[in-house]
């Protein structure tokens, strides 16, 4: 039989998570402002793209890592 982690471990697991979810908008935003500057262009378009692949990369994350094998 499995044995599953200790909630203590999965409460820490997931805010290592939400945290790194967090950093990484705050910086993609930055980083797709300061390139839609660079570039000169007048819609957001990088502010706009770069933060939805990060929520996508960590949606394909979580989804492997809390999916049956």
């Amino acid at each position: 039989m499995k044995q599953s982690k200790p909630d203590n471990q999965l409460v820490w697991q997931y805010a290592g998570l939400a945290t790194q979810l967090l950093v990484g908008l705050g910086l993609m935003l930055w980083v797709g402002g300061r390139l839609d500057g660079y570039f000169g262009w007048e819609s957001p378009y990088l502010v706009w793209i770069l933060p939805l692949l990060l929520l996508l990369g960590v949606l394909i994350k979580v989804l492997r890592d809390t999916s049956k094998r």
